[in-house]
């Protein structure tokens, strides 16, 4: 691909022609520092000509702006311009800045003169972020056309966003939209009179998405991620501006942050929780770094919903909520009461996770089915989801209601949870105990069964607690079949004992963070249980 090429195709007449050159020259009064290290690796694709973004790929110098819509993962990745923050990793200023002013000029000649779909409040609000913080590279051209058309059009945006950002849809995309607003008003010159409305409608935004634990109602680890690094160009925007950011701001951005750390394991990847996988942990470490903000792993979420339990390495992060309500989160899962576990670096116990926020060429049968109760780390009954997952991909009746309760002594840290999506159809409620040692090496669980409600099971319902390993930990199960030696490259060996029920292994598989399938295997405890209920207990320990 020719910068050349792309340079005409950006600049010169034709955008001096479509926006003028006799408008009052804006600029921005304050350009904020993005801090968060991108990905080179990807920065070096943008250069060769080529973004990528989860299974999916475009070339630069075919891209069609005018066809390529708002509405895929893809065009919404490349409409939002978060790609400069990679493009920066890779390229100094001057060479980054060919390569982006070219495609910002295209865009401006796709878009930039007339309201479609590219004009989306949460597209218009991701854009400004990155427009700003990314300024040198998208504002170093000689051509003052260029400059004044990308200027205004930023403008126009901002003041777009005032009417418009309240129709994204609520949760992540409106917070962004109202992000993409206040940066506006702290950057753009003769703005800051809508400093105010920004504020209020942002902290609106996030009143309406966030639970009072600093997670997002969504419940997504992948969409979390995103919320701590949108508050963090917010934070840079201000200290660019030398403004106070409000104390209200400031509190949701380091609460986002602790949930965020709460659902982090040994190796700093994400827990799989709601159709999500590990991500990257490099990515993630590079946002932490850079966002600005410190804060300790939430331990206990109530709305949030992952209790953590941590001791010398070892760390547990389980699913004690109903899933999401769908207005805010269209792939939630029947993961309730689900867990997932690590040793230091090394995974152990995981769910099987998801295609997370990126395209993937995973089926949309495997997808549907990775979201099932079977697909994550508890019990089911009666190969029954905990929460329907009806045949439109919505979710039914399931778990309404979630106790809990905690404690923690000299000895170890227990959490004992239960839920109700078994009462109607089975009069069964499902409770997990869990202890962790003090010292790490061991895991107690109890997975009981309660009678509840009026209905009762006939005769006996078949259950299985199902327990998948993470790629490379390897069972070997003992003589008796009660239970099995867990082996890996990056830990000690586990021991694994149940009683109360039998011991299978099955073939199972992981969604790693780039969306790709990796065949694994699973523990499976499995026997019968009848009206009375029962109880299974089970056991890890660190074999040194």
């Amino acid at each position: 691909m020719s910068d050349d090429r792309l340079g005409r195709l950006a600049k010169g007449s034709l955008l001096s022609r479509m926006f003028g050159q006799g408008r009052q020259p804006l600029r921005l009064v304050a350009v904020p520092r993005d801090h968060v290290v991108g990905d080179r690796t990807r920065g070096d694709t943008l250069l060769a000509g080529r973004l990528t973004f989860g299974s999916e790929e475009v070339l630069l110098a075919d891209m069609n702006f005018g066809e390529l819509g708002g509405r895929s993962k893809l065009a919404r990745e490349v409409q939002g311009f978060s790609w400069l923050r990679d493009l920066a990793a890779s390229a100094s200023r001057e060479k980054g800045a060919r390569l982006a002013e070219a495609i910002a000029g295209r865009w401006l000649i796709a878009h930039g003169s007339r309201v479609d779909e590219a004009w989306a409040p949460e597209l218009w609000g991701e854009r400004i972020l990155y427009w700003t913080a990314y300024a040198p590279y998208i504002l170093s051209s000689r051509d003052s056309g260029y400059r004044s058309a990308l200027l205004n059009t930023l403008a126009r945006g901002a003041r777009h966003l005032d009417s418009s950002a309240d129709k994204a849809a609520p949760g992540l995309p409106r917070i962004t939209a109202w992000a993409g607003a206040l940066v506006a008003s702290l950057t753009v010159q003769g703005a800051i009179s809508r400093l105010s409305r920004s504020e209020s409608g942002l902290l609106r935004a996030l009143a309406g998405a966030q639970f009072e634990d600093g997670g997002l109602m969504s419940r997504c680890p992948q969409e979390q991620q995103l919320l701590v690094d949108r508050l963090g160009l917010v934070r840079a925007a201000y200290f660019a501006a030398k403004q106070t950011q409000p104390d209200a701001l400031e509190n949701a951005a380091a609460a986002a942050l602790a949930a965020l750390h709460g659902v982090t394991m040994g190796d700093h990847g994400f827990s799989s929780w709601q159709g999500g996988n590990p991500g990257d942990p490099t990515r993630l470490a590079a946002m932490v770094e850079g966002c600005g903000l410190r804060a300790r792993p939430l331990r206990q979420a109530r709305g949030w919903g992952y209790q953590r339990l941590s001791a010398l390495g070892t760390i547990i992060v389980v699913d004690a909520a109903p899933p999401p309500p769908a207005k805010v989160a269209s792939t939630g899962c029947a993961s309730t009461l689900a867990m997932e576990m690590s040793d230091g670096g090394q995974r152990l116990v995981v769910n099987c996770g998801g295609p997370g926020l990126a395209p993937s060429s995973l089926s949309p049968e495997l997808v549907q089915a990775l979201r099932s109760t079977a697909a994550h780390s508890t019990l089911i009954l009666s190969d029954a989801n905990s929460t329907a997952i009806l045949p439109d991909g919505s979710l039914g009746k399931g778990v309404t209601d979630v106790e809990i309760a905690r404690s923690e002594d000299n000895d170890c840290s227990r959490l004992e949870s239960s839920h109700d999506g078994y009462v109607k159809g089975f009069g069964l409620v499902h409770q997990r105990r869990l202890s962790l040692g003090n010292d790490g090496k061991e895991v107690r669980g109890e997975d009981r069964l309660i009678p509840r409600g009026r209905k009762k099971i006939r005769e006996s319902a078949p259950f299985a607690i199902r327990f998948h390993l993470a790629p490379g930990v390897e069972p070997t199960v003992t003589a008796d079949g009660m239970g099995a030696i867990l082996r890996s490259t990056g830990a000690p060996p586990w021991n694994f004992r149940c009683r109360g029920a039998m011991l299978q292994v099955e073939e199972s598989l992981f969604i790693d963070g780039r969306g790709q399938i990796i065949p694994t295997v699973q523990l499976v405890v499995v026997g019968e249980i009848s009206a009375v209920g029962g109880e299974i207990a089970w056991q890890f320990r660190r074999s040194s």
